[in-house]
C-alpha cells in the first residue's frame, strides 16, 4: 500500500499576466521505505508538486483541485492549521541550500532541538540530549562541540547534515529532498547520499528526492518520475529507466539520458542536447507539450495532448509514439 498517492493533483499560482499552472494533473506514488526520485529540467513543476504536499506554497498559489492521500488521509482538505502538526513531525523536508535554511544568529542545538520541543513535548534539558543523538546519528563529529556552534562555523557537508538531523528528529515517515546536494562538491555529496540511503535502511522513511541529475537518481531512486511542463511524460521503476535494452521511453526521458556525460563516449564527440527550451507557462503548447523540441513529433502530436497510459507492468509514458523502434518511423 502506498503511503503517500498523489491523483491529479492541479496546482496554481495568480499572476498580473494570468494564471500560472505550475502542476497540471500530477499523479504519482511512493510505498513505504522506497525512495521516488522526481526529475526534470528547471521549471517543470518538480518542487511545487511536492510544497503541495505539505501546502507550503508561495502567497498566490493554492491547490485548485487533486488529491493528496498520505497515511490513509487527504491532506489537500487538511486547514493549514493542523498542518503544522503534519510538517517536521510526519513529513520532513530538507531544502537545497543549508545556509539559507539554518537560522544564522541560533546555535545548532537551539534548531535541531526545536523538533522535539514543539513535537514530541521535551523539555530542553531532554531536547539537547537528543541533539547530540541526532548529531551522532548523520556521522558529525564531535557533536556535543558541534551543537554548541553557528551556522556559519560549519562547512557546506557539515550544515547539510545538520538539516537531515533536523529533518529525522522525529522519525518522520516521508523525507522530501529538494535538490539535497546541488551546492556542495562531489566528494561531499556521496557522503550525503550514502548517509541518506543508511538512516534510510536503518529507519525506513520513505523518501521524495528531487533532483536534475539522473545520475544522482541512479544511485538514489526505487523508482522514477520524470516531468515536463507540470506533468508526469514517464513513470517507471529505476531498472526499466536505465536500462539500456528497454523498449519504451518518453523522448524527454531519452534526450536527458543523452546528454549525460559518460566515460565511454568517443573523443572529441559532442554530447546531444535537447534543443529549445521548457516553455513559458502562460504561453504553452495546445498538443503534448513536448512537441516543440521533439524530434518524433508529428501533426498529431501537436494538436492533440497525449495521456499517461500503461504501456508495460510499472511502467506509465505519455506520448502517443512510446516505443523507440515505431516513432522513429513515425
Amino acid at each position: 500500500m502506498a503511503l503517500l498517492e498523489i491523483r491529479d493533483l492541479h496546482t496554481f499560482f495568480k499572476t498580473k499576466r494570468g494564471i500560472v499552472k505550475a502542476v497540471n494533473g500530477v499523479t504519482y506514488s511512493i510505498d513505504q521505505g522506497r525512495t521516488l526520485g522526481l526529475v526534470g529540467e528547471s521549471g517543470s513543476g518538480k518542487s511545487v508538486s511536492a510544497m503541495s504536499i505539505i501546502k507550503l506554497l508561495d502567497g498566490n498559489g493554492y491547490i485548485e483541485s487533486g488529491k493528496i492521500i498520505f497515511d490513509g488521509k487527504n491532506l489537500a482538505d487538511v486547514p493549514i492549521r493542523e498542518m503544522t502538526h503534519i510538517r517536521g513531525n510526519d513529513i520532513s523536508v530538507i531544502f537545497q541550500e543549508p545556509m539559507t535554511s539554518l537560522n544564522p544568529v541560533f546555535t545548532i542545538e537551539r534548531q535541531v532541538a526545536e523538533p522535539f520541543i514543539i513535537h514530541q513535548k521535551m523539555n530542553k534539558k531532554q531536547a539537547n540530549k537528543e541533539v547530540v543523538n541526532m548529531l551522532s546519528l548523520v556521522k558529525i563529529p564531535n557533536p556535543e562541540s558541534v551543537a554548541k556552534q553557528y551556522p556559519h562555523q560549519l562547512s557546506g557537508g557539515m550544515r547539510q547534515r545538520v538539516m537531515i538531523a533536523m529533518a529525522l528528529a522525529c522519525m518522520p515517515k516521508l523525507l522530501i529532498a529538494d535538490e539535497p546536494t546541488t551546492a556542495l562538491d562531489v566528494t561531499i555529496q556521496a557522503q550525503i547520499l550514502k548517509l541518506m540511503n543508511d538512516l534510510k535502511a536503518q529507519i525506513g522513511t520513505s523518501i521524495l528526492f528531487i533532483t536534475h541529475d539522473l545520475g544522482v537518481i541512479n544511485q538514489m531512486a526505487d523508482d522514477v518520475a520524470v516531468m515536463y511542463c507540470g506533468q508526469v511524460v514517464e513513470k517507471a521503476p529505476r531498472k526499466t529507466i536505465f536500462a539500456d535494452i528497454s523498449k519504451y521511453m518518453h523522448p524527454y526521458t531519452e534526450g536527458l539520458m543523452y546528454s549525460i556525460p559518460r566515460l565511454d563516449t568517443e573523443k572529441g564527440k559532442r554530447l546531444e542536447a535537447i534543443p529549445g527550451s521548457v516553455p513559458h507557462p502562460l504561453d504553452l503548447p495546445v498538443g503534448c507539450k513536448f512537441a516543440p523540441r521533439c524530434k518524433y513529433a508529428t501533426d498529431k502530436c501537436k494538436n492533440e495532448e497525449p495521456e499517461l497510459h500503461t504501456v508495460e507492468s510499472d511502467h506509465q509514458i505519455r506520448c502517443f509514439y512510446p516505443q523507440k523502434g515505431v516513432r522513429a518511423n513515425a
